[in-house]
């Protein structure tokens, strides 16, 4: 659905201080199957929406091309168009309109052939039609979720940009959504979605690329991504963490000094774990406190970029 090479995008921004120019998405290839959930994972800042905007055609690339569904992105972009729904952050749901009357509109928009009878379809298909024609205002965040999502599909794309769909929702609505969402994938059709929730992008991803300052720096599948770094995560808080690291070695296939927490990278960590206690207790080594986890995609963020993507400022 989506054949995409080196897609480029930089801004001039004027102050007082000055000109100043950010490259926000720096040479991005992206490949989309047919009916596959695809995810954009990043912190805030990292391109993701600048990707997604050039792909709905809603700005253009500085350099780079792509093929969306059969149609060339820079010379047939209302064909483009036609075959896609987008679902920006913002969600566009309409405060004074019914969620009825707005997804008419839309379908109008599109030019579906008996607008009424796709907006049923529609308000059905998302749980809304006891809601259907009460003012946008009068909706929950979640309800206004499925909405905006019900805007971009009304006119039955092959293919749907999420970005960010979550955002702001609580811990119900976002996994009532991302039942949704997994609906979609059910029913062949394509999904593009950018996300900084970690577990999100576990989840709902079939293939995931990570974004950090415009560039890719990992692609995959969730579990081939954390199959890449290691099995499991000891982490640990110890006193002299280059001291522990170093005495620590034989155990792992890497270990990471990350602020005040050692990193402990191993292919099995219940079997692990008793032999590397015993080992901090033959030495002296002081413990204050040790994880056995499964590793994440935030310990892959971590691998290629250095640092962890909960201390960007993004969600985990």
């Amino acid at each position: 659905m989506i054949k995409a090479q080196g897609l480029r995008k930089t801004f001039t921004t004027r102050s007082r201080k000055g000109t100043q120019t950010v490259e926000a998405v720096r040479g991005v290839d992206l490949q989309v199957g047919k009916g596959e959930i695809f995810g954009v994972l990043g912190p805030n800042g990292a391109g993701k929406t600048t990707t997604i905007r050039m792909l709905a055609t809603l700005i253009a690339p500085d350099a780079g091309q792509a093929v969306i569904a059969d149609h060339d992105l820079l010379k047939e972009p209302a064909a483009v168009r036609r075959k896609l729904g987008y679902v920006s952050q913002a969600g566009g749901v309409e405060d004074i309109m019914s969620a009825r009357a707005q997804i008419m509109m839309a379908a109008r928009i599109h030019g579906v052939a008996d607008p009424k009878r796709a907006a049923d379809d529609v308000l059905k298909r998302f749980d809304l039609t006891e809601m259907a024609d009460r003012p946008g205002r009068t909706l929950s965040g979640g309800q206004k979720r499925r909405v905006s999502i019900a805007l971009g599909l009304v006119h039955d794309p092959p293919l749907l940009f999420l970005d960010e769909p979550t955002t702001g929702l609580d811990p119900q609505n976002r996994a009532n959504l991302w039942d949704r969402i997994k609906q979609l994938r059910e029913s062949g059709t394509s999904v593009l979605l950018s996300t900084h929730y970690l577990d999100e992008a576990d989840v709902l991803c079939d293939r995931l690329v990570i974004v950090d300052h415009g560039q890719i720096v990992a692609e995959g599948t969730p579990a081939e991504l954390k199959r890449g770094v290691s099995g499991d995560v000891i982490t640990l808080r110890v006193d002299g963490l280059e001291t522990a690291a170093e005495t620590l070695k034989p155990f792992a296939r890497e270990i990471r000094v990350d602020e005040d927490v050692l990193r402990v990278y191993v292919d099995d960590g219940e079997h692990t774990l008793p032999a590397l206690l015993r080992t901090l207790e033959e030495r002296g080594i002081r413990l204050s406190s040790i994880a056995l986890d499964r590793c994440t995609l935030d310990d892959v963020f971590l691998a290629h970029t250095g640092r962890s993507l909960r201390d960007t400022g993004a969600d985990a």
